[in-house]
This record gives C-alpha cells, sequence and structure tokens, in this order.
C-alpha cells in the first residue's frame, strides 16, 4: 500500500526512532516466541503484563483488530519487517548454459571435434607420401585439404547451438514455475480482523499487531498469541517432528507458530512475529545462511512443494538432529515414481544401452577395417611420419561413432515431455485446474478409479434447510413461525446462533435479486438461513452473547460428528446447545421436547420409530439430517473434560432436512468417466440413505445394478481380521463392486485408497484419483496417485497435500483434468513414435555404411541437425496437439500398459524399412539413377558430392513427411485431422522445409552439402510424399496379425511390487537396471533426470529428507544424502557432476553419490 502525501514520514525517521513508538522491538519479540507453555505464561506475564498488555503496546485492540492506516501499516512493516520470504535468486541463462554443456557426449563431442580441428592444420612432412596410404593429391585438392577445418568448427558450432536451445528452455521453463508458485501464493489468504471486520486478505499483507481469525483446517501464516480459543488443537510436526497435536489454550500454551496446522477448534491470536523473524523464517534464515554446505537443503527448503513461501511448513528433519528423525521419516507415505516418468525412464535405460554397444561395434569395425586393409591386406609399415595422418582417421572414426550414440538416444524425449506438460499446465488453469504437481497431469491420463468427496464437488455446496420435525411433526415445507410454541422458538433460535462458529453468516446477495451469499460452513449457513426464514435475527443473538463469553466450546471435529457450546444461565447455572448427525445425537438423547414445548421421556423404541417415520424417508430423498439437543446443568460445575459425561441425556429440540442439490452438470461428467473407462466412487460422511439418494441422481448408481453401498463401520468388519489388521484379500473382494462408502471416517477413505492402488487383483493395476477439502482430508489425498484439493471450500491443509487444485470445486474439471492427462501420454506416445524411426534409420544407416563404405553417407554435422534441432521442433510440434473429445472414448493405460504399443511398433518399423530401402539404393545405386558422380570411399578432405547431398535431402524430407503420419497412434487413417488447428505443428514443418532447402543450398562445406538441380529437389520431394502413401499401406496390415511383434516401454509389473516397497520413499524402479547396467555416462537418462528436476522440485515425494531411506525390490540400501547434490542416482547430476561421476566410478557398486560403498 502507498502512504497518501500526509501521512509520509519525515525524512530522517528510521526503523530505530519507531521502534520506541510500540512496546517491544522484533528482537523481543523473536526471543518470546522461542519460548513454550509456561516459560512463556512466565515471560507474557512478567515482562509485558499479561497478553492483553502485550496488545496494547503493539497498538492493536484485540476485539477490533488494527485500523487498517496505510501509513500505520507501511510503519509496521518497516519496523517488524514483511510477512514474506525472500525466495532464492533464478538460476542466471549463463549458469544454465554450464549445466546444459555438462552432458558428457556434449563433451565427448567437443574433445573430438578439437582434435579433429587441431589435425586438420597439422601439416606433417610425410603428408605427401604414398606409403601412408593417402593417395597423391592433386592441386584443386589442396583448397579443399586447406578446408579439412570446417568440419571440427561445423560440430563445435551445432553443439554451441544445442546448449543455447537447451539453456533457453531451461530458462523459460523456469520462468513459467516462478510464475505459477506466484499465482499459488497470491491464492492464499486469511481471515483478519480489521476495524472490526473480517476481511479476506493475502498472506503477504500481514503485518505484527493484526489480530487473526483461526480455524480448522489452517495453515497459520505467522508466529502469534492466542487471546481467546475453542478446544484448539495444533499439528505442530513440520517443526518439531512430533506427530501427536498440541493442545493450545490461553491459560496453559498461548504460542503459536507459523507453518504449523490447525487440527482442531477455532479461536483468535495476535501477530507477533513474520517473514523472516517468524520460527520458519528463522530455520529459513539459517539455511540460506551457510551458503556453500547446506546448498542442496536452501535449494529444496526454497522451492518447498509451491506453497506461498510465507508461509511454508518446514519438512520436519530441517534444523533437527537427523538421528532422533531417521525412524520417522520411514513412516511418512510417499508416492512412487509418475507412470509416465517410469516407463520413460526404463525406456531411455534401454535405448542407452543400444547406442552404446551400437556406438562401440562401429568404431571397432572402422579402425580393424583400416588396420587389416592398410597393414595387413596392402602389408605396408606403420611409419612415424604418417601417425598424425593415421591418427586423423581414428579420430574420424571416433566421431562417427559418437554420432551414432548421439543420434541413437532420444534427445528430444525429455524436452518432449517438458514442453508437453508445461503447456497442458498452462491451458488446464483455463479449465479451472490449478497443477501443483507438474507429473500429475499426466498421472491423471491414466487414472482408473476416482474416489470423490459429495459435497461440494458433486452438489453444489448450497444448502438449505428444507424439512423439520418439530413437536412430533414433520414439516414438509418449514413450518410459520407462528405455528411453534415461542419457548421451542427461542431454543431453536439460540441453539443454532450460538452453536455454530461465529465465522458462519448470511451476507445479502451481491446482484438485485440474487441468492444470499453463503459465508464460512455451509451446513452452518443452511442452520442460520432456517433461523431468518423463521423471520428472527441471529446477529441480534451473536452481540447478545458475544465469543468471549462462550464459557466452553467442543468444536466439530471427525470423530465426534457433533458440536456443543456451554453458556453460564443468566439465573446461575450452564446451558450445552448440541449439534450434529441425528442418529448421533439422538442416541444421546434421554428426552424430547414434545407439542407444547415440554420435555418428554424419548426411549429407544421411541427413538428406532423416529429413525423409521421421520429421519429414513428424509434420507431417502437425499436429504442431510441434523439434529439439534440441549442440556442444562443446574447445580454444581460438571468436570468439563469428561466428554462422555457431558454429552449425554440431552433434550432433543429438532430434526431437520437440509437439501445440497447435485450440479446439473455432474451426471453427463460421470456418464463420460463410465465412457471412459474410469469407475468414480463416492466417499463421504453423510447418512448412507442420503449417499445413496444422491449417488442415483448423479449417475454413479443405476437401477438394477450389482454393487455395494457401505457403511464405514461395515467396511471395516468386513476388511480387518480380528487383531484389527486391515487384509489385503479380504479388501481385494470388496472394492470392486463398492460403490458408495457412506459414514466414513477419513482413516476409511485412506485404507480404501492405499487398498485400491496396492491391489493386484484385476487385469491391470490400479491408478487412483481422490478429490478432497478437510484437514483430515490430507492422508488419503497424500496416498492417492492425483489428490485434488477444492479451492474454494479446502482447507489449507488439504491444498497443500494436493497435487491439483479446483479452482472452481467441480466434478466435471476433473474430467477435463483427464482429458489433458491422457493428451500428454498421447502426445509423448506420437513424439516417441516419430523419434525412433528416425534414431533407427540413422543409427542403420550410419553403422552398415560405415562398415561397408568406411565413412557414414550421414556426417556427423547432417546428423546433429537431424537428431538435434529438427527433434528438437519436432517436440515442438507433436506435444502441443490440443486434445479431442475421443480421448474419453477409450478405456485408460492404466500402470502396466506399455508406452509403445504393438500398432506404433508396426509404424515405426514399417516406416524403418520404407526409409533403409530408399537410401540404400540411393547409396549403392543412386549415382547411376541420377546419372552422377559416386560419394562413396571419398578422400579424407575430398568435397562434399550430389550423391550424398541427394541422400541427405531425402532422409530429411521423409522425417519431416513421416512427421505428419505420427500425428495418429492408434492406427487412424486420416493423419491430416484437425492438423490445422494446431498453429505451431504446422508452422515447425514449413520452418524446418525452408531450413532444409537453405542447408543443401547454401549449406555448403559446413554440411558436406553442394547444390542441387531442380529435377533432384522434385525427385526427393517425390520420395518424401511417398512416406504419406507408405503409411495408407502399414496402417491396412492388421496388427493382429503381426504376434512377433514385442511392446517396449513397459509399466511395473505385478511381480515387481512387493510389500516391501510399499510406504517408503520413492521407489525407483529404473535403479535396478541401471545397476545391471552399470552405464555411467549416456545422456538419456541425464538429460530426462535433470529436465524432470522442474517435476520433481513440484513433487512432493523430492522434498529433502536428512536421510534418505531407498528401497528397491527387498534390497534394503541405505543411501547417505550429499547436500551440494541434488539427486540420488547413477546418471551424473549436471549440478555437479564431478562429484557424482566420481563417486559412481570410485565406488564399484554405483549408485551412492558418497563414494561409500552399499551393502
Amino acid at each position: 500500500m502507498t502512504n497518501p502525501r500526509e501521512h509520509a514520514f519525515p525524512a530522517n525517521s528510521t526503523a530505530e526512532s519507531h521502534e520506541g513508538d510500540f512496546g517491544c522491538t522484533v528482537m523481543d519479540l523473536r526471543k518470546l516466541m522461542e519460548l513454550r507453555s509456561t516459560d512463556a505464561l512466565n515471560e507474557i506475564s512478567i515482562h509485558y503484563g499479561g497478553v492483553m498488555n502485550l496488545c496494547r503496546g503493539l497498538k492493536t485492540n484485540p476485539v477490533e483488530g488494527l485500523s487498517g492506516n496505510p501509513a500505520d501499516l507501511e510503519k509496521r512493516k518497516q519496523v517488524f519487517g514483511q510477512n514474506l520470504i525472500p525466495p532464492k535468486k533464478p538460476k542466471t541463462f549463463l549458469e544454465l548454459v554450464w549445466e546444459a554443456l555438462q552432458d558428457v557426449t556434449l563433451i565427448i563431442l567437443e574433445i573430438a571435434a578439437i582434435i579433429s580441428l587441431v589435425l586438420s592444420f597439422y601439416r606433417p612432412p610425410g603428408e605427401e607420401n604414398e606409403q601412408c596410404g593417402l593417395p597423391v593429391s592433386s592441386p584443386e585438392d589442396e583448397g579443399e585439404a586447406e578446408a579439412g577445418w570446417i568440419e571440427g568448427a561445423a560440430i563445435l558450432f551445432s553443439v554451441v547451438i544445442v546448449v543455447l536451445v537447451t539453456a533457453f528452455n531451461d530458462w523459460s521453463k523456469e520462468k513459467q514455475f516462478r510464475g505459477l508458485q506466484n499465482r499459488i501464493e497470491k491464492e492464499q489468504k486469511f481471515s483478519v480482523i480489521r476495524n472490526g471486520h473480517i476481511i479476506q486478505l493475502p498472506v503477504a499483507e500481514i503485518v505484527v499487531g493484526d489480530i487473526a481469525q483461526i480455524k480448522y483446517g489452517d495453515l497459520l501464516p505467522a508466529d502469534g498469541i492466542l487471546i481467546q480459543g475453542n478446544d484448539l488443537k495444533i499439528d505442530e510436526s513440520s517443526l518439531t517432528g512430533e506427530s501427536d497435536h498440541v493442545k493450545k489454550s490461553v491459560e496453559r500454551d498461548p504460542m503459536l507458530l507459523s507453518g504449523t496446522h490447525v487440527m482442531e477448534g477455532s479461536g483468535r491470536m495476535v501477530v507477533t512475529a513474520v517473514g523472516v523473524n517468524s520460527q520458519t523464517g528463522i530455520i529459513f534464515t539459517l539455511l540460506g545462511a551457510s551458503e556453500g554446505e547446506e546448498e542442496g537443503k536452501k535449494k529444496k527448503a526454497k522451492t518447498q512443494d509451491g506453497v506461498a513461501l510465507e508461509i511454508q511448513p518446514l519438512n520436519s528433519q530441517e534444523g533437527i538432529d537427523n538421528e532422533e528423525k531417521e525412524k520417522k521419516v520411514a513412516k511418512l507415505p510417499k508416492k512412487e515414481k509418475s507412470v509416465l516418468q517410469g516407463k520413460l525412464t526404463r525406456l531411455a535405460v534401454q535405448i542407452g544401452k543400444a547406442g552404446l554397444i551400437m556406438s562401440a561395434i562401429t568404431v571397432l569395425i572402422l579402425v580393424l577395417y583400416f588396420v587389416i586393409d592398410n597393414f595387413v591386406v596392402k602389408r605396408r609399415a606403420w611409419l612415424a611420419e604418417c601417425t598424425p595422418i593415421y591418427i586423423q582417421y581414428f579420430v574420424k572414426f571416433f566421431i562417427i561413432g559418437i554420432t551414432v550414440l548421439v543420434v541413437a538416444v532420444p534427445e528430444g524425449l525429455p524436452l518432449a515431455v517438458t514442453i508437453s506438460l508445461a503447456y497442458s499446465v498452462k491451458k488446464m488453469m483455463k479449465d479451472n485446474n490449478l497443477v501443483r504437481h507438474l507429473d500429475a497431469c499426466e498421472t491423471m491420463g491414466n487414472a482408473t478409479a476416482i474416489c470423490s468427496d459429495k459435497t461440494g464437488t458433486l452438489t453444489m455446496n448450497r444448502m438449505t434447510v428444507v424439512q423439520a420435525y418439530i413437536g412430533d411433526t414433520r414439516y414438509h415445507q418449514l413450518p410459520s413461525p407462528d405455528a411453534l410454541v415461542p419457548k421451542v422458538l427461542d431454543l431453536i433460535v439460540n441453539g443454532i446462533s450460538i452453536n455454530s462458529a461465529y465465522t458462519s453468516k448470511i451476507l445479502p446477495p451481491e446482484k438485485e435479486g440474487g441468492l444470499p451469499r453463503q459465508v464460512g460452513n455451509k451446513t452452518e449457513c443452511a442452520l442460520l438461513g432456517f433461523v431468518t426464514d423463521l423471520r428472527q435475527d441471529y446477529h441480534a443473538v451473536r452481540s447478545e452473547v458475544p465469543e468471549e463469553k462462550l464459557y466452553k466450546v467442543y468444536t466439530f471435529n471427525s470423530v465426534r460428528k457433533s458440536m456443543s457450546t456451554v453458556i453460564r444461565k443468566p439465573g446461575g447455572g450452564f446451558r450445552m446447545y448440541s449439534k450434529g448427525a441425528s442418529e448421533i445425537i439422538l442416541r444421546k438423547c434421554n428426552r424430547i421436547l414434545d407439542k407444547k414445548g415440554d420435555a418428554v421421556p424419548f426411549k429407544n423404541k421411541d427413538r428406532d420409530e423416529m429413525v423409521r417415520t421421520v429421519i429414513e424417508p428424509m434420507a431417502c430423498e437425499g436429504l442431510r439430517t441434523i439434529c439439534l439437543a440441549y442440556r442444562d446443568f443446574n447445580d454444581v460445575e460438571p468436570p468439563w473434560d469428561n466428554e462422555n459425561e457431558i454429552l449425554t441425556e440431552l433434550t432433543c429440540i429438532t430434526v431437520v432436512g437440509i437439501e445440497d442439490p447435485v450440479r446439473p452438470e455432474v451426471p453427463e461428467a460421470i456418464a463420460k468417466c463410465k465412457r471412459a473407462g474410469i469407475t468414480v466412487r463416492m466417499v463421504t460422511g453423510d447418512n448412507i440413505n442420503t449417499a445413496r439418494a444422491i449417488a442415483t441422481k448423479c449417475g454413479i448408481l443405476t437401477p438394477g445394478d450389482d454393487f455395494l453401498c457401505l457403511e464405514g463401520k461395515e467396511f471395516n468388519r468386513l476388511i480387518r481380521n480380528e487383531k484389527g489388521e486391515v487384509e489385503q484379500e479380504k479388501l481385494d473382494k470388496i472394492w470392486p463392486k463398492l460403490r458408495v462408502l457412506a459414514r466414513s471416517s477419513p482413516t476409511d477413505k485412506h485404507t480404501l485408497v492405499k487398498g485400491i492402488i496396492d491391489s493386484t487383483v484385476g487385469e491391470q493395476r490400479q491408478v487412483v484419483a481422490v478429490t478432497g477439502d478437510g484437514t483430515n482430508d490430507g492422508p488419503a489425498l497424500k496416498k492417492a496417485d492425483v489428490g485434488f484439493a477444492m479451492g474454494i471450500a479446502g482447507t489449507d491443509v488439504a491444498k497443500e497435500a494436493s497435487d491439483i487444485i479446483l479452482t472452481d470445486d467441480n466434478f466435471t474439471s476433473i474430467v477435463k483434468a483427464v482429458m489433458w492427462g491422457r493428451n500428454v501420454y498421447d502426445s509423448i506416445s506420437k513424439f516417441l513414435q516419430f523419434q525412433l524411426t528416425v534414431n533407427v534409420v540413422a543409427v542403420i544407416v550410419a553403422f552398415t555404411g560405415a562398415c561397408i563404405t568406411q565413412d557414414s553417407p550421414l556426417k556427423a554435422v547432417q546428423m546433429l541437425w537431424v537428431n538435434l534441432i529438427m527433434d528438437t521442433f519436432a517436440s515442438l510440434a507433436l506435444a502441443t496437439e490440443p486434445p479431442t473429445d475421443c480421448l474419453l472414448k477409450r478405456r485408460p493405460y492404466g500402470r502396466n500398459k506399455p508406452l509403445i504399443s504393438r500398432t506404433m511398433m508396426k509404424n515405426i518399423l514399417g516406416h524403418a524399412v520404407y526409409q533403409l530401402t530408399v537410401i540404400f539404393f540411393l547409396v549403392f545405386a543412386g549415382e547411376k539413377f541420377f546419372d552422377i558422380d559416386s560419394g562413396r570411399k571419398a578422400p579424407l578432405h575430398s568435397p562434399p558430392s550430389q550423391h550424398y547431398t541427394i541422400i541427405f535431402n531425402t532422409f530429411v524430407l521423409m522425417q519431416l513427411f513421416n512427421e505428419i503420419n505420427s500425428r495418429k497412434i492408434h492406427g487412424e487413417r486420416n493423419v491430416f485431422a484437425g492438423i490445422f488447428r494446431n498453429l505451431i505443428f504446422c508452422s515447425v514443418v514449413l520452418g524446418t522445409f525452408i531450413s532444409q532447402i537453405l542447408i543443401v543450398e547454401f549449406g555448403g562445406k559446413p554440411f558436406s552439402c553442394t547444390k542441387l538441380t531442380l529435377s533432384q529437389w522434385f525427385w526427393c520431394l517425390f520420395i518424401g510424399v511417398g512416406e504419406l502413401l507408405w503409411g495408407q499401406v502399414i496402417s491396412t496390415i492388421p496388427t493382429q496379425s503381426l504376434k512377433f511383434l514385442k511392446e517396449a516401454g513397459h509399466g511395473i509389473t505385478k511381480e515387481e511390487i512387493t510389500k516391501d516397497a510399499e510406504g517408503l520413499d520413492e521407489i525407483d524402479h529404473a535403479e535396478m537396471e541401471l545397476r545391471r547396467g552399470q552405464i555411467l555416462w549416456f545422456r538419456g537418462l541425464n538429460r530426462i533426470q535433470t529436465q524432470i528436476d522442474v517435476i520433481n522440485t513440484f513433487q512432493t515425494g523430492a522434498s529433502f529428507k536428512g536421510v534418505l531411506k531407498r528401497q528397491t525390490l527387498g534390497q534394503h540400501l541405505d543411501v547417505t544424502h550429499v547436500p551440494s547434490a541434488a539427486y540420488v542416482t547413477v546418471a551424473p547430476v549436471r549440478s555437479s557432476p564431478t562429484t557424482s561421476v566420481a563417486a559412481a566410478v570410485s565406488s564399484p557398486t554405483l549408485g551412492n553419490q558418497s563414494g561409500q560403498s552399499i551393502p
């Protein structure tokens, strides 16, 4: 906020001079917040004269809050700091360039190119000697020999281009994610009282002295001291590592710390420390202080999870003694690597192995052929003066070998993944999906089951009381106030107004003729609406009994399923109002109000009768039933802590039926899910009849279906053994048919989700998405493959545990997420199909060409153009295809479906056959066909030939037309469908074609090209277009008949899922593959690891723990963490290539960056 001119401070005023204005300094408050319970209370009373005096010192009113005067707020920010922790500086472009240069294959290429460059300038005395095996050069060859440096220079130049493209991609990615981070931070708001009004304030705007309203589910944005609390329990595990909830009260322990979660209750606190001065901020500062040693920790801490940095909770390991916490880490639920990530890593490993072998064999054959041909067949002697020339030949062979490796590894793959995910995330924002963890959007495409909440997701979360049972009468429409006895009316109004959170209220509509706005808990708003419908004013009751006068509050939680408030009666004694789920409250009632408003006995048979005649009929109409009751304590004050004694012998006032209409668009969305092969299950805390009625309206249940609807108790009875442990076999009998789980606790939800994910019955393993809004949904959201939190109704805790936030709380947005997820998966498959065809052809051509003609028909620079430049563009073109509705007409792929299906394998091999036939024909018979000089077996520095230029040109044009074929991967015939909807695709194809013309016509020596005639160009184009026709031929061959085709890029098979692997940190299945292959330096995995670094930053699983426990298939591997490295994998990490490579080499057991051997 800017200061109005009249409030401007005098020029000489500094923060120091202001500190005296407040009763204490920043350091005083920092020291105070480090104390706990009794120490803190003593300090507050001795030093500050109690909390109220502290408020006075901070110039704030505990009831009204701050005035909100801009000058005052500015002054507070100057003295006590702002509520944000400055983020880590982003990497500069040069740092990213340096990282891209760490790629090992690029380094090898650079070295080879430099050697080639140096040798090209070396003129040994024996160069003209025929004995060296070189033909005596004619005068015109002199110029060509002089130009021998060009190839080395061109390779270096293309390496520079590749590095710049990679660095630019990383840089733009980082920029995008910072944007996403800021967006999430801006969404974070908190309830603060200013000038007597409760307002929602962005977390960064909170200042010291603010009075903040805290309630169940909040993540505290700053440190503070409790000034009024009801039944408050806080989860401080993010700071202390202790998982037990801590009770907070004004009398015993009023200290509230930033980054901790409110698990129960509500209250008000005065903010005493913000930003870097809060407890979380202090730890962040400590982490950032020791730059070098703590670099890794700081990196993780800063970008943790993308939740507003001002209020991020710390991982329990940071700043705490690691040994103590080691046991705790193992208990934290962790996700497996994302489905796609796992498959891609495996595929990259397999391709890397193949490429490595091929390139080694190529070099070996070339060297052996040269040696045998010269020294055995032609019987030449090795002359000292010829050595440099031989070395030049060997360097050329080495470059060819490296080129084969470069082409073999799908360079554009990680790029395609990143582009596809980043593009989807951007577009998903428009579809009300705010993606917090990048890979969640791809996992969503594999989802086979969705466990959804009822309230707010399937229904509108606009609750209204539509029926009531008062004094032996069931009213199908709301009664008029005159029909009720005044005494009963008074009890209803007081029972609702006092016994509900004072943050719940009904505000006038925003537009004329609109519905009143409901703020706070929607069920309570429905009840307050009921009071208004009875023409009573709940505000009047609340101003008479303000929150400070409430004697004791038992807040709502998932165990109690009720809320009770105790007040003092004017004539002495106490009265307690209760409300909650009707069957739970009625069980505690022993009296009920009759028609006259007198309390009459209420026996078990009366209760059963009431359930049968009132509650079940209401529930069957899809209404949620709430019971209101009260109890008077006239004699002595009872023991309030003994809840069981207090919450009995109640008198029932009324039972109301609350309607929450189904969202009109939900039935259609659920029908779409069914068509797409996704099972929707409803998990709700509501009555089973209500749940069944809503499920039928939504289309989750259809009449005549053989499906299960269970209550939480029954569910637990069926799945647990005598000891009360969950048995997977029992659960496997239940979940396939289960559609509705009612009266369920958060633990039931977590058990169900975990059971479905771990289950191995059925053809494929399940991928589960879960929606949740409450604090207690956290464990289920974390356990699920994809957790959706509600953006409007969701608590901070739920949002933090989730992967995607639904900004409109609507189920249809989940269906859109499925569509985008499938699109990501398909985009990557399309790119793979294209890329692997290029790779197969290029590797075979380079390999056979080198073996037969001593030289690759495609030169190193040409290969780099095809592989690096063109593939980068192709990944951009194929990864940005917009999704279509037909994506929802097929079943999900699931976990173990391979990335490369049989149809794709058929396309890859089919097109490879066409391309290889054409190229080998051109290599061995092209010169006769075009009537030109042959380019085969050319001497070392010979000029580029038309023959090999035609081969290169034809090869590129075939790839270009095959890129259009690759748009379809399920065997569709029309490859042009919707091509103009993707402008990026059209411009990439056109751009590549124009670049190719320029390279051939003006590329000259660097690209080993020479100009072609018009007729030669037309032949090349004709062969290229032949790709499209050949594609039609391939799609006519039925895939079923090609039984010999193998699939590739499988997920994890059932046998590999072991019991040991559950509940540990990321299960990295690629690690075993690597250990088998012991490949240290192929580039594919390295590039995938580093580019998916961003994804891991956004992935809860990657948050930094002091000690990482990795367990892979029964092998317990203790991996110690080196703070400076971002990964514990075998592939060299870009941030510290030297340490990781050295460690991996020095330790024969691999996979451990500290060089410590693994048992």
